[in-house]
């Protein structure tokens, strides 16, 4: 009986509301940067496109493609996006990464909401699908990046 209470509280009413609304969802039209990221283990997919002036994000959608949790990083995600630096991502994704697996504290600011997703920490096999959009932005940002200084 424990395992189910588990996965009921895995599987919160907020995640699932996180993962029905997902905030730039689709495709973008001539992106400067796109990527698409899948996690091996259970093959949750996410396609990053995005463009960037002076080093922040203008435009951004999401293709995902993923589990319940998935999604709900996703829309957390989503949500902060616009405007941000490389580096700001890259704590986010680094925060988030030892939340799920040292037991830190969940990012903060502009990123916060991820404390919803604690209870997932104790089922590593759903890491990577919740780390998929925010390493597949921050190595969208590198591509883009690279592209504007070819």
């Amino acid at each position: 009986m424990s395992g189910e209470s588990d996965l009921i509280k895995l599987y919160s009413q907020r995640i699932l509301a996180l993962a029905a609304d997902i905030p730039h969802q689709g495709r973008l039209d001539a992106p400067q940067a796109s990527l698409r990221k899948r996690a091996p283990l259970c093959g949750s997919t996410v396609t990053v496109d995005l463009d960037m002036a002076d080093g922040r994000i203008t435009r951004f959608a999401q293709d995902v493609k993923a589990c319940a949790l998935g999604q709900a990083a996703a829309a957390l995600m989503g949500a902060a996006i616009i405007g941000r630096s490389r580096d700001e991502v890259a704590r986010a994704r680094d925060a988030l990464r030892a939340m799920l697996t040292e037991g830190a504290a969940p990012p903060v600011a502009p990123f916060d909401g991820y404390e919803v997703l604690t209870p997932a920490c104790e089922y590593r096999n759903r890491h990577a699908s919740i780390m998929l959009s925010l390493e597949a932005t921050v190595e969208a940002m590198d591509a883009a990046a690279q592209a504007q200084s070819a």
